[in-house]
């Protein structure tokens, strides 16, 4: 029992002391004595004392509670996250978002006014980000060089400088001068090149709520736009359109011409060997499929295949140990196409400039229950440094060029 609680105690059995006192002694007219009263007046005064100390302890313990409280407040909610998120605005803001899509099931009747923040400067409406993001992700998983290149994004045409001749290293006597000759530099410019492609969705399936529209279109634009892409970038000639690595001018380099209407292990071998070292550790082969069912059939001298095939999902197969990718735009063997290139393809650059738009596009399918959208990006590409490509072509002359 604390201090206080045996004080409370003591205070209640002296007051009830003292009433029983008061019974006990009055006379028959229910007065005390003068001695009974003085008595009575000291047992009273004692249970004053003892309130009176009471009420000095309750104080005192009353501070100590004050005193051990915590100087701060406790935690009673989640602890605020400083990298809370911010509030997406424009065209990363979900109501841009389910503007375009209904704008897309309207065929572009219904268009909020949100979606009028990202209208393009030759018409349409810029894609959400998060539309622009998956546009991205679907163009590197179709198109081999988003996967193997580099991307660039641009605002404007983007120049890039390179080293137009070799770094120098001289042995000089103790004391003797530094002489060497002016770097020279020169420069690959990046400009923006229209890519337009159509789609065409049923009217039932377009105002069919069920029918998961976004995820439809999103993917069949990254099929279409990566399949243009991949072909400008193997095959382009720049007029319009990107400057493809089997280009006879600006593209990789021909370093072998196959002896006969085949290809021979021994002419890929000298292939990769015409590739310098440097470029060798991230190189890669990029072929057509009935090229490779030709080289898959090739075997050294010992008669053992040259074909390694990957022994891991999602792994490509291996040529001489380096990785073998096909392309359906590599042409196929025939006099004079060049039929497989052997580099590191980072130095193939793409310039993306600006975000991919969306439009309706009324001239074509009217009244037939086809709707049509229309996709468009603004793209470039250029190989900056063709030694980091080497390229094997057939025996013959091509239509158009000159063994």
């Amino acid at each position: 029992m604390n201090k206080l609680m045996e004080l409370r105690e003591k205070r209640n059995q002296a007051w009830e002391g003292a009433k029983a006192f008061v019974e006990s002694k009055r006379d028959k007219d229910g007065l005390l004595s003068v001695e009974d009263a003085k008595t009575y007046d000291e047992m009273e005064q004692k249970v004053k004392n003892y309130s009176a100390e009471i009420a000095r302890l309750e104080a005192m313990e009353q501070m100590e509670n004050e005193l051990a409280k915590p100087v701060n407040q406790p935690l009673t909610s989640k602890p605020m996250t400083t990298d809370s998120k911010k509030e997406k605005t424009g065209r990363a803001s979900d109501d841009y978002k389910e503007g375009m899509l209904q704008a897309l099931r309207s065929n572009f009747k219904q268009v909020s006014n949100v979606l009028q923040t990202g209208v393009d400067t030759d018409g349409g409406y810029l894609v959400p980000e998060e539309y622009d993001s998956r546009l991205i992700d679907g163009l590197t998983e179709e198109n081999i060089f988003r996967a193997l290149g580099t991307t660039i994004t641009t605002s404007g045409e983007r120049k890039i400088n390179i080293a137009g001749s070799k770094p120098a290293a001289l042995w000089i006597e103790e004391g003797g001068e530094l002489s060497f000759g002016d770097a020279k530099f020169d420069q690959i410019l990046l400009d923006a090149h229209k890519l337009h492609v159509a789609i065409k969705v049923t009217e039932e399936l377009l105002y069919d709520n069920a029918f998961n529209l976004e995820s439809y279109i999103l993917n069949a634009f990254s099929k279409a736009l990566s399949n243009a892409e991949e072909d400008a970038f193997l095959n382009g000639d720049g007029v319009g359109k990107p400057l493809g690595v089997l280009n006879p001018t600006g593209g990789g380099e021909v370093s072998i011409t196959t002896a006969g209407a085949s290809i021979s292990a021994d002419e890929i071998m000298s292939l990769v060997y015409k590739l310098k070292r440097p470029y060798r550790k991230n190189a890669v082969f990029i072929t057509n499929d009935q090229t490779l069912a030709v080289i898959r059939k090739l075997k050294d001298g010992n008669g053992a295949y040259l074909w390694q095939p990957s022994l891991q999902q999602g792994e490509p197969d291996r040529l001489f140990g380096y990785k073998v990718y096909t392309s359906p735009f590599v042409p196929q063997i025939a006099t004079g196409k060049p039929v497989l290139a052997f580099g590191d393809f980072s130095y193939y650059n793409i310039g993306d400039r600006g975000s991919r738009t969306f439009s309706e596009l009324r001239e074509l399918f009217a009244g037939n229950g086809m709707v049509a959208f229309l996709a468009k990006e603004r793209v470039d590409g250029k190989l900056v440094l063709p030694e980091a490509v080497q390229i094997l072509k057939m025996k013959g002359t091509d239509s158009g060029t000159t063994e």
